[in-house]
């Protein structure tokens, strides 16, 4: 191969991985506000879209949850999310077309089209066997479809979810004075002692 052919090749690959478009157009974890980061680090310029889960607020241990993750507004041609949790012993699972788990998240498999405003992916948490307070992260992201990351804009919402009782709470315990702490015993017994010593006083008196 000529010389030139090859570094022109290499330099094709290059740009177009260096493109935050390309690298996040078939998904993308890491992404759902769940450790800080979002879409918005790349995605920049266009007007926030609104995002929000649907779905039960209680499961029992080891039930399974549907939920639906819905973005409106923003560019509002196509989109695409990032849904992570935050106990390990819950599992994520897709529901919708267009949808695929990379690890233990959910996100897009391609960009996917609004209908009417709005853009829903369903999808289920399977809940852990124990009882505990978990919480669910998503990001959404409303693109103008062209591409690049310019001119898109996402946001993130989270949703807490009780397992069961919830994640339990410690109560300190808290006790009261005992009477062998010198509490009421010991103040009872100040007269008795105040009453014997004034009768010896007095005898003393009388004998001198």
């Amino acid at each position: 191969m000529h010389p030139l052919i090859r570094i022109a090749g290499v330099f094709t690959v290059s740009a177009l991985w260096s493109s935050p478009a390309f690298a996040t157009s078939t998904g993308i974890t890491g992404q759902s506000g769940k450790d800080g980061m979002s879409c918005a680090t790349c995605h920049k310029g266009g007007e926030p879209p609104t995002v929000e889960f649907e779905g039960p607020a209680s499961l029992d241990p080891g039930a399974t949850g549907q939920y639906t993750f819905i973005i409106r507004g923003g560019a509002a041609k196509t989109g695409g999310l990032d849904i992570a949790v935050d106990n390990t012993d819950a599992t994520l699972q897709t529901v919708s077309t267009g949808m695929k788990k990379l690890g233990a998240e959910l996100t897009h498999s391609a960009p996917q089209p609004f209908n009417a405003g709005e853009l829903r992916f369903n999808f289920s948490l399977v809940a852990p066997a124990t009882d505990v307070t978990l919480t669910i992260f998503g990001a959404g992201n409303s693109t103008n479809a062209d591409l690049k990351s310019d001119g898109d804009r996402s946001s993130t919402t989270k949703l807490s979810v009780k397992v069961g009782k919830g994640t339990p709470v410690d109560v300190p315990n808290e006790e009261g004075p005992k009477e062998s702490d010198g509490g009421c015993a010991a103040a009872g017994s100040a007269p008795v002692w105040g009453a014997m010593l004034a009768g010896l006083a007095l005898l003393r008196r009388r004998q001198g």
